[in-house]
């Protein structure tokens, strides 16, 4: 690959769900000003998922097509299996195929465990896990059948652990999941799959360092959500060496995350509880 080349997406259709605001309306408009049409995705929910407004999506396929860009806008809910294939129906009709899907709508409820209703639960799982499993569920015979695909998936360093975030982070698993299988899965047929972990000044990242003026001067400052969206173009595009990555963007800095195992330890003989605490490493 050489370097100088710019990666541009002309004629290709992307999809990129929670387009409307932060994150996804950063990769929507960059992914338009390198060529490609764009269906932005977006319900209108607050940060907990609650409520709905039509603005946010149309607000950014406006701005596209002020630049010159192509863009529709488009309000159903991937947490559901009608809306993903609704979402999907919406770029079919528009352009007549669909060659790259953005995984991005998320929402946040910052709690310990116990204090989450069942409710919230399932408002955080369905969005994270159902949406993104909807998503892949809606376009991939659509992808197999063009022989051609890019997905990129949004995971969350959640996964190393937090407070107040086991379900998010439980649904950020999922996708890991979902998308290290998919990869495998999607190789004869010419579909990549990947994953960004990003780190963003976003109303999301900044509600869960609210009262924190340190932090969220760091948020702002240095991890601007047009960073992570250069990461997304790239994973998006036809060029992409990998599948089955994830990469974590955080301001300037990119880098690979990986799963991994260490040597261990073999035993002589049947292991034992007590010998497993001797050479726990």
């Amino acid at each position: 690959m050489n370097a100088v080349d710019p990666l541009m997406f002309d004629r290709r259709v992307a999809v990129v769900t929670g387009a409307g605001r932060g994150l996804g309306r950063e990769h929507a408009m960059l992914l338009a000003t390198r060529g490609a049409r764009v269906v932005v995705n977006d319900v209108g929910t607050g940060i907990d998922g609650r409520g709905s407004s039509a603005s946010p999506a149309h607000a950014v396929a406006e701005e596209i097509l002020a630049m010159g860009g192509e863009a529709v806008a488009d309000i159903h809910d991937v947490s559901t299996t009608a809306g993903a294939q609704a979402l999907v129906a919406t770029a079919d009709q528009q352009w007549g195929r669909l060659d790259i899907v953005v995984n991005n709508a998320g929402i946040s409820i910052l709690r310990p465990l116990t204090e989450l209703s069942d409710d919230e639960c399932r408002r955080v799982l369905d969005t994270h896990v159902g949406g993104t499993l909807n998503m892949l569920r809606a376009v991939w015979p659509h992808m197999v059948a063009s022989g051609y695909g890019r997905i990129v998936n949004t995971c969350s360093d959640a996964l190393f652990g937090d407070t107040g975030l086991s379900v998010y982070a439980a649904g950020k698993g999922a996708v890991l999941g979902l998308t290290t299988s998919l990869a495998a899965e999607g190789a004869a047929h010419g579909i990549k799959v990947n994953a960004v972990v990003p780190i963003a000044g976003t109303r999301m990242s900044l509600e869960a360092v609210q009262g924190d003026e340190q932090m969220t001067s760091l948020l702002t400052s240095l991890f601007p959500a047009r960073h992570v969206a250069s990461v997304v173009a790239f994973l998006a595009h036809e060029r992409v060496p990998c599948t089955g990555e994830l990469l974590h963007a955080a301001g300037r800095r990119v880098g690979r995350i990986f799963l991994g195992a260490t040597d261990g330890m073999l035993f002589k003989e049947d292991p034992t509880p007590e010998a497993i605490c001797e050479h726990f490493l």
